[in-house]
């Protein structure tokens, strides 16, 4: 199945299953300053998770775009981007564990196709110090779900990353305990950082196996939340069952719920079975424009062709949502994500614009499935380009400039003059001089920030001077 059949089949096999299909949220949280994206399916929903009656009902599903800042810097390998789609689905204290575990493997391997033996899972190991049991719940639901389909299910006790890293995984072993950093959700990321009043709970993740032959070594032997290439992480089951208290401690929700995120995109790439998400439908079509553009093969320009097709994926979606590139917030995140992209178009001989043939290929993937994407094709491609257009003047000069340091390291207060003089972006420079084998100095955020405020102090002195009607001085606006 195709990413595109994929979307679709989830959210029919649940609506099957009694779930009403909701719309998407934007991209831009509507009332929430606290993050700048929505980066998951239940960003949305937390006033339903924490009570509140969903309009729609106790059982929802959708598929929502998010964006994951953060995660730019990890783009360019086989399985991080900053854009994705979070297939979801929510039982709001509705059914629990046993039929959320049954019915994603049902629909992993009775309508997508996995391979049942290729699915590795794991469970919350427990914390005594907070009162919270190991959830053998969940596991023994796993341990019937393999049984029935003739597969292995041995149990395991790891605890942390590190710890399956030296031990990893031995014969007949399916279902894998971890600790809090790895098996407990919460907004906070693991058992100890989770927010005073937030709901929260055990997970249970499960892991396609690509086989051995893609492990990376150094990241120790293989297991399921190993970073090392053999299992990819392809769906989370959260079940928020506690809530965290003013003192620390946690008592139980008296009303439990489900929330459910599996990656479209990773989902996809295990039905095609491979380990690179950039193969399937929905980003393949960019990097053949790619190469055909420049001319040049994916197995040559990996990295540079997946973050260009990652970023500008992402910056499309943005530019539907109604961000447009400008030098804060979401709008500075947009303009870094096009920036970078055509920065790597330079690295592959592309001198000339290139959005006006990338972005339309983008937007036709989305334009059956998001209404919205098709109404606002011409107005996005129109946003980009300019971005492109004005973006490109300012790369020359900065490049340039750049080159000048060669042989020397870059400081914080030269990587402000870039900025301040030829509008080049802290980060661009950083990046652009690290590529260039230029040395950096480790601290250039530190001078950075010294050098901001000193033309900040410089101004405010020159705008006092104007007022009082001084040579040397600026009216103020």
């Amino acid at each position: 199945m195709d990413a595109h059949e994929i979307r679709n089949s989830y959210l029919a096999f649940l609506e099957e299953r009694g779930h009403t299909v909701i719309e998407r949220a934007p991209l831009v949280p509507r009332g929430d300053t606290s993050t700048l994206f929505n980066g998951s399916g239940m960003q949305s929903l937390l006033p339903y998770l924490l009570g509140e009656s969903h309009p729609d009902g106790p059982r929802l599903t959708d598929s929502q775009p998010c964006v994951r800042a953060q995660d730019i810097d990890d783009v360019g390998d086989n399985r991080h981007t900053t854009f994705f789609e979070m297939l979801g689905n929510w039982s709001l204290g509705d059914y629990f564990k046993e039929e959320q575990i049954r019915q994603f493997f049902t629909f992993l391997v009775d309508v997508v196709g996995l391979d049942p033996s290729k699915i590795y899972v794991t469970c919350f190991i427990g914390d005594a110090e907070n009162g919270i049991p190991r959830d053998d719940e969940a596991a023994g639901i796993w341990q019937k779900v393999f049984a029935e389909r003739g597969i292995s299910n041995g149990v395991a006790e790891i605890g942390s990353q590190g710890d399956g890293d030296a031990r990893g995984v031995l014969p007949g072993e399916r279902i894998f305990f971890y600790d809090g950093g790895e098996n407990w959700w919460s907004r906070g990321g693991s058992l100890a950082g989770t927010p005073i009043g937030d709901p929260c709970g055990p997970d249970s993740e499960v892991f396609y196996d690509f086989g051995p032959e893609y492990q990376d070594p150094s990241f120790g032997l293989a297991h399921p939340a190993s970073d090392g290439g053999q299992f990819m992480e392809i769906g989370n089951q959260v079940f928020m069952q506690y809530r965290r208290l003013e003192d620390g401690s946690f008592e139980e929700l008296a009303r439990r719920n489900v929330d459910f995120g599996g990656g479209l995109e990773r989902i996809a790439a295990a039905s095609i079975g491979s380990d690179d998400v950039f193969r399937i439908s929905l980003l393949w079509p960019i990097i053949e424009a790619l190469q055909d553009l420049t001319g040049r093969r994916y197995d040559d320009e990996t990295a540079a062709m997946r973050i260009i097709a990652d970023h500008l994926r992402g910056a499309t979606f943005l530019a539907v949502d109604g961000v447009r590139p400008s030098n804060k917030e979401q709008g500075y995140v947009m303009r870094r994500l096009l920036r970078r992209a055509i920065r790597l178009a330079l690295s592959l001989g592309l001198t000339e614009n290139f959005f006006s043939s990338v972005v339309p290929v983008i937007a036709d993937l989305y334009a059956d499935d998001y209404p919205e994407v098709a109404a606002s094709r011409d107005e996005v491609i129109a946003v980009l380009v300019k971005e492109e257009v004005a973006f490109r003047r300012t790369l020359e000069g900065g490049l340039l400039a750049l080159s000048e340091y060669s042989g020397s390291t870059l400081t914080g207060a030269d990587v402000f003059r870039l900025s301040d003089t030829h509008g080049f972006p802290k980060e661009l420079s950083v990046e652009e001089a690290r590529r260039l084998g230029i040395d950096v100095d480790d601290a250039w955020e530190v001078g950075f920030a010294e050098a901001l405020e000193e033309q900040r102090a410089r101004s405010r002195g020159a705008t006092r001077l104007g007022a009082a009607g001084l040579p040397g001085g600026t009216h103020p606006a």
